[in-house]
């Protein structure tokens, strides 16, 4: 004679253990790109979305009214640039940190939204390779200096 209460039972417990599966945190990296920001105490997650086109370098946050506390986008070049970053039609305040090849932060600066020309430049004074935009202040937050280290994880 079969067992009814045991044949009900395992359905039931397959479609638990699938739900449960699909609730389960992605694997480190799995979620998307991140950028790994290294300070001398400690290392920030933050998710990007990564500008590699000029396309893309030339739009990056403009006309967006939020940004999460852990995200960003990273601006990359194939080479060195010095190139200056404006804030025209972004509307959200922004720290952005500037980095070599290596990794190394070269230059941080504070950044204010500009509805209209003329807008102000930000020019980190020095060639770099890339650069990482957060919401105003997260820098600093997260004792972020110069000579600290990123890195960019796809």
């Amino acid at each position: 004679m079969r067992d009814v209460r045991r044949s009900r039972l395992i359905p039931g417990v397959l479609v638990l253990a699938i739900a449960l599966a699909g609730c389960a945190k992605p694997p480190v990296g799995a979620e998307g790109p991140s950028a790994v920001i290294e300070t001398r105490t400690v290392a920030v997650r933050v998710r990007v979305e990564i500008a590699e086109t000029s396309e893309v370098r030339e739009r990056g946050l403009m006309h967006r009214t939020t940004l999460a506390e852990d995200a960003g986008m990273v601006f990359l070049w194939p080479e060195d640039t010095r190139s200056a970053f404006h804030m025209k039609d972004t509307l959200i305040p922004l720290s952005i940190a500037f980095f070599d090849a290596e990794g190394r932060i070269l230059a941080t600066l504070d950044m204010e939204p500009c509805r209209a020309d003329p807008c102000p430049t930000y020019d980190p004074g020095v060639a770099y390779r890339g650069a990482i935009e957060v919401g105003r202040g997260a820098l600093a937050r997260w004792g972020v200096t110069v000579g600290d280290r990123i890195r960019i994880v796809r």
